[in-house]
C-alpha cells in the first residue's frame, strides 16, 4: 500500500515534534516507531529522508563513545530546533 505524500509529511511532523519534546534526549528509531505506532523501517526511511533536508541529526556512537553496530539514535537538528523553539516564543 502506497501512501501519499501529504501523510508522509504529517507523519514527519509527528516524528519531529516527538524529538522536540524529549530534546535533549536522543531517541532510537525503535523508541519513535512505537511511540508514533508505525513500522520501524518505514520510520527509518523518513528520517533519513530528514536528515538529508537537515531537519534531524544521526547519532551512531553511545555515550562513552563506542560506535552503535545495528542501532541509529535519533535528534532535531540545531536549525530544526532553534525554528521549533522560535515557533514556542510566537505562540
Amino acid at each position: 500500500m502506497k501512501i501519499s505524500k501529504e501523510k508522509r509529511e504529517k507523519i514527519s511532523e509527528q516524528i519531529l515534534a516527538l524529538l522536540f519534546s524529549n530534546s535533549p534526549k536522543l531517541l532510537f528509531t525503535f523508541d519513535i516507531a512505537k511511540e508514533i505506532a508505525r513500522d520501524e523501517e518505514f520510520v527509518k526511511e523518513l528520517l533519513l529522508g530528514m536528515k538529508k533536508k537537515d531537519l534531524v541529526s544521526q547519532v551512531k556512537k553511545n555515550p562513552e563513545g563506542i560506535s552503535y553496530k545495528r542501532r541509529t539514535r535519533w535528534k532535531l537538528s540545531d536549525r530544526a530546533y532553534k525554528a521549533y523553539k522560535s515557533q514556542l516564543n510566537i505562540d
